[in-house]
């Protein structure tokens, strides 16, 4: 190899930018990620609004009548499900996507246990995907090779 030749780019480094140019797209398996025990997990938005809501309703019903709690329960089942859950999976898919791309090990970790996959739509039409029994390296370096040129160079690495 030549001194003046440069350095190939790490392949993390080209998914960064595929990510970024929008040629590849990362995929997250939102359950698993948002269990306890996973790296992204976080009790206060999952165990909190629930418990407000069961505790809500066992008290109205206690203190007031069973259709009063019902109808609380059914209210609070609606919040979570139309205002808080969406959120949640956002916050999962985003800090997921996040951790995952900080390194290797990150990346390889969530990979080998099949938490994230990985899909491409060429300028062509064609269309490929990557799970844990694919090599990630080597389908982001088919994408890239495919796509007919590396992504342009981000801010920070330019």
């Amino acid at each position: 190899m030549n001194d003046d030749d440069p350095e190939p780019t790490p392949p993390l480094e080209l998914m960064k930018r595929l990510l970024d140019s929008q040629r590849l797209k990362l995929g997250v398996h939102i359950r698993k990620m948002n269990s306890p025990g996973s790296p992204v997990y976080r009790y206060g938005e999952n165990v909190w609004p629930v418990a407000v809501i069961l505790t809500s309703s066992f008290a109205a019903t206690v203190l007031t009548h069973y259709y009063v709690g019902g109808v609380i329960l059914a209210i609070g089942c609606w919040w979570w499900l139309a205002r808080v859950q969406p959120k949640v999976k956002d916050g999962v898919f985003d800090r997921s996507c996040a951790w995952a791309l900080q390194s290797d090990t990150h990346f390889d970790a969530l990979w080998a246990k099949g938490l994230l996959t990985l899909f491409a739509e060429l300028p062509d039409g064609r269309k490929f995907a990557a799970t844990r029994r694919d090599d990630w390296r080597s389908f982001v370096r088919m994408v890239t090779a495919e796509a007919g040129s590396a992504p342009a160079p981000t801010k920070e690495a330019a």
